[in-house]
């Protein structure tokens, strides 16, 4: 399958999805990865923060009700982001757009959170050379995304992907995101798998 056709397929697959995504399988799933993402940004205490894939606006409002950091999210889905700008109204940007080509300046960003969208991604080493450039210097990717138990069971996972209909690209493990994390220019650290099946890790951009 080649790139365009799972954008096309995840574009497709969300936009339908958008109206009841908080009960739909995507949605429920998604929740066990929010409050440590959630830690880690308090942690940090950003001053600017892009969710990059942010569907329909949970992790963002939720951020709303923890900091004064200013606020940015962009999703391929049109649906998605009517839904957010619902939710959010006017304090946060949105934007509908590709994560190969981020319409952002360089050196925006304090935080990237990439939260269950990178399985999505066809382009992975393009996206980390958005994300790197959209950051400050050592500026921190939060990276939340599904993962397996075991070697195995990804290897399963992933060639059963072939037959998706919803645009899942790659389910990764923890050797090889970092790997693909740390070829990218970011220094991996604080790796947390939940539930044993989504995994929660920071990335930092190196100058």
């Amino acid at each position: 399958m080649n790139n365009e056709k799972v954008k096309e397929l995840t574009q497709k697959h969300f936009d339908e999805t958008a109206g009841d995504y908080n009960t739909s399988h995507d949605g429920k799933f998604v929740k066990c990865m929010y409050d440590e993402i959630l830690e880690r940004i308090v942690a940090i205490n950003p001053e600017t923060v892009l969710d990059l894939g942010c569907g329909n606006g949970n992790v963002l409002k939720k951020i709303m009700d923890i900091s004064n950091a200013k606020l940015f999210g962009l999703d391929l889905s049109p649906k998605m982001i009517e839904s957010a700008q619902k939710k959010l109204g006017e304090k946060v940007t949105l934007e509908v757009g590709d994560a190969e080509k981020l319409p952002y300046a360089e050196n925006q960003f304090d935080i990237v959170i990439c939260n269950a969208s990178f399985h999505h991604y066809p382009n992975p080493d393009r996206v980390l050379s958005e994300i790197k450039r959209v950051l400050k210097n050592g500026g921190i990717l939060i990276l939340g995304d599904p993962t397996a138990p075991f070697e195995w069971y990804l290897k399963i996972l992933n060639w059963g992907l072939k037959w998706s209909n919803s645009g899942d690209f790659r389910i990764y493990g923890a050797k090889e995101i970092t790997a693909l994390l740390s070829k990218n220019g970011f220094q991996v650290s604080g790796w947390k798998k939940i539930k044993n099946r989504a995994f929660v890790i920071n990335a930092i951009s190196e100058i």
